[in-house]
């Protein structure tokens, strides 16, 4: 019976197995062999859908679990896009992405209404849901354009701003008009429409990072954290109907709220891209080619025609859309491509439209038949744009994302014949402290530099443990599993040496390390020998720029991170190296930072900072007596990070000999990172030279570390 029922030649196919390893060959197969005709992977799968769909061979029938997985990787897409989208430059560019939002929403209205007025002759409330549907439009191009990594460009970020405004005006219309057909558009409705949706809204934006927060603390298991991140996008859909509009706008908002507390270089980020790009959006992409019913062609005149008009319609409204966005901000060609390849498709809130005005009756005509809001030949013609807008927006969006990342790729590979490779070390000597040291040292990370993570063990040979060799390998081993769960590779070491100092010495040097992370238990406190012996032992016979950590909860939960700058580090030559590490935290986690600095380094700093957003905050550095009032700056769920230095140098001051007690004061409910700036010995160069640890001679020092300062942050 169990074979028979496998290998039955009914069609459609029930057999879940057979059923779900077709769809599995589709998604392996459908990319890889229409990429070789030079087909975007979402297209072949559009396509292998429409063949395999009841419109097509008829081999799986579009059920209630296509549709489940289909909506599950629509909802996915949105909340990709809130997730991955950089906040700054959203807030940057939240204007333009107004701008974008009312063009591509008004340019669609208006042609949409006329053609539906004069060209297909439909009424005019049937003429303006017509005109919803071409406003309103679907991210289904953005996997594309996140795997070649452009998905923090500037016309990505507009574009995606807009598409929160646009599909929320559509299907804010396509809730009046349905209401207006059932005599509901009155005061009442619009009270409970704008309560309902202010609620929906407060509840994600507020409510659901508090939430995240505090299970991201308590609960540290990758199942249990991405099962989470899933119920949080289907509840804030599920919120969004509550609301009254389509569960992708809640999507897209779960991802913008829950965005600081997932990193883009995190574990939990690299599980939610590979599931969803791997099993979600293709099942979706899948579930579209099904709707497509090539026949239509074939029944009538009429459809054809419909489906002419609508398609034009909707390609030429974006067209000039994009096209308008790109004169008004001067944007380049590939940039309209990828903002026209992004809101040209017509997918999910099309469909909604569709369907729902299919379904809407308003009366009967004179032979006694039932007249709908949206007729039949309105429905096939949908199909059609769907597939050919969906077509020309992987085309366009490839093509510009492809150019664009070409251009930055050329750029990136003449700045590495200047850049000297990133090399970070992480002594590791425990499983409790090496998974957060890991997390840290990917952050700290320049995303376009060659970087290189090197995890050090080091074994007392004197000692006569048998198990410490195993030991020590069994924390590298899973010092390698958590980089690689964030596809980075780590290099392992492991040394004998009788003193650890010169352990870690000895590999410094070998390995041309430029950047030391240490860590400490979270029971294990600080004393006065401990960064004595730092200081002596690591940092004046290496030049690395040195990250002592201490962990109280998981790096991703920080609200802010606090930075004590002494005053006068800028004329310090190690200034910009741990300046863009620090800013490398703040982009790659989206957490607000306050610099806590001397008037003269705040100015340096903001003109710096200015061409480099990050979410940041200045105030003036405490007096150096009010050190030990630390407390009084510090929050639940901050992050201090104190820059220190070394006796000598010029922002040296004596104080800092009291950081031991200090920590041990106030820091017992916070994380802390204490960074000891590089301190690099130039010698001959021409004229200049090190004098108490600034750079002194014919060349001003603040005129070299600015110039540094833009040489490394242009590698971002």
């Amino acid at each position: 019976m169990i074979l028979e029922s496998i290998f039955s030649s009914e069609l459609p196919i029930t057999n879940p197995v057979i059923k779900f390893l077709l769809i599995l060959l589709i998604i392996l197969l459908a990319p890889i062999l229409l990429n070789r005709i030079k087909i975007p992977p979402l297209l072949g799968l559009i396509i292998a859908g429409a063949f395999v769909g009841p419109n097509g061979f008829d081999l799986i029938e579009r059920d209630s679990g296509i549709i489940l997985s289909g909506t599950a990787g629509l909802l996915y897409i949105m909340f990709l896009a809130g997730l991955e989208i950089d906040l700054q430059d959203f807030k940057k560019n939240r204007n333009k992405s107004l701008v974008f939002g009312m063009y591509t929403f008004m340019i669609p209205m208006t042609l949409g209404i006329i053609s539906g007025l004069y060209l297909l002759n439909l009424s005019l409330i049937s003429s303006v849901l017509l005109a919803s549907m071409f406003a309103s439009h679907t991210l289904i191009a953005y996997p594309l354009i996140s795997k070649l990594g452009i998905g923090k460009n500037r016309a990505v970020n507009i574009t995606v701003g807009g598409t929160l405004i646009t599909d929320t005006l559509a299907l804010l219309i396509l809730a009046i008009i349905i209401g207006s057909t059932k005599g509901e558009v009155n005061t009442a409705f619009w009270f409970k429409l704008i309560l309902s949706i202010s609620a929906f809204a407060l509840i994600i934006i507020f409510g659901f990072p508090r939430l995240g927060r505090w299970f991201f603390k308590k609960y540290s298991d990758n199942s249990s954290q991405y099962i989470f991140v899933l119920v949080l996008v289907f509840l804030g859909a599920a919120l969004a109907e509550l609301a009254g509009i389509e569960a992708i706008i809640g999507a897209f908002l779960v991802g913008l709220s829950i965005n600081s507390l997932i990193p883009h270089t995190s574990p939990l980020m690299n599980r939610v891209e590979f599931v969803g790009n791997s099993i979600f959006i293709p099942f979706f992409l899948i579930g579209v080619g099904m709707l497509v019913d090539f026949r239509v062609f074939l029944e009538s005149w009429e459809t054809i025609w419909v489906a002419f008009v609508m398609t034009t319609i909707a390609i030429s409204a974006k067209w000039l859309a994009a096209f308008a966005t790109q004169k008004t901000y001067k944007f380049t060609i590939d940039e309209r491509r990828i903002i026209f390849g992004l809101s040209n498709a017509q997918a999910a809130a099309t469909l909604a439209a569709v369907i729902i005005g299919y379904n809407t009756f308003l009366g009967f005509d004179d032979l006694g038949e039932p007249t709908r809001l949206l007729s039949g030949s309105i429905l096939n013609g949908t199909i059609i744009m769907i597939l050919i807008t969906c077509t020309i927006a992987s085309l366009e969006a490839q093509k510009g994302a492809k150019n664009i990342a070409l251009a930055e790729t050329v750029i990136d590979d003449v700045n590495e014949e200047k850049e000297t490779p990133e090399r970070i070390l992480i002594p590791v000597r425990n499983q409790e402290t090496s998974d957060e040291l890991i997390n840290l040292s990917i952050l700290l990370q320049s995303p376009k530099r060659k970087s290189s993570m090197y995890a050090l063990s080091i074994i007392n040979p004197d000692l006569q443990d048998s198990a410490a060799e195993m030991k020590a390998q069994k924390t590298l081993n899973k010092a390698s599993e958590t980089a690689s769960a964030t596809d980075h590779f780590l290099i392992e070491l492991l040394r004998y040496d009788t003193n650890v100092e010169q352990g870690i010495t000895g590999v410094i040097h070998e390995n041309k390390i430029t950047d030391l992370v240490l860590g400490l238990h979270e029971k294990q406190g600080m004393d006065d020998s401990f960064l004595g012996n730092l200081t002596e032992g690591l940092l004046s016979k290496s030049n690395t720029t040195t990250f002592i950590y201490k962990s109280h909860q998981p790096f991703d939960t920080h609200k802010r991170h606090l930075i004590l700058v002494p005053p006068n580090a800028e004329k310090e030559l190690g200034f910009p190296f741990w300046l863009v590490k620090v800013w490398n935290i703040a982009r790659n986690t989206g957490a607000r930072i306050i610099f806590y600095v001397a008037p003269e380094t705040r100015e340096y700093l903001a003109d710096i900072l200015k061409n480099y957003p990050i979410r940041v905050d200045f105030r003036a550095f405490p007096d150096w007596e009010e050190l030990s009032n630390l407390n009084i700056h510090l929050k639940p769920d901050d992050n201090l990070i104190m820059v220190l230095s070394r006796k000598g140098t010029i922002s040296y001051h004596t104080k800092l000999e009291q950081v031991p007690s200090l920590i041990n004061t106030w820091l017992q409910n916070n994380s802390f990172i204490l960074i000891y700036p590089n301190q690099p010995k130039f010698a001959g160069m021409d004229g200049m030279e090190m004098i108490h640890g600034s750079l002194v001679g014919p060349i001003e020092g603040l005129d070299y570390t600015s110039k540094l300062i833009t040489r490394l942050f242009r590698r971002k």
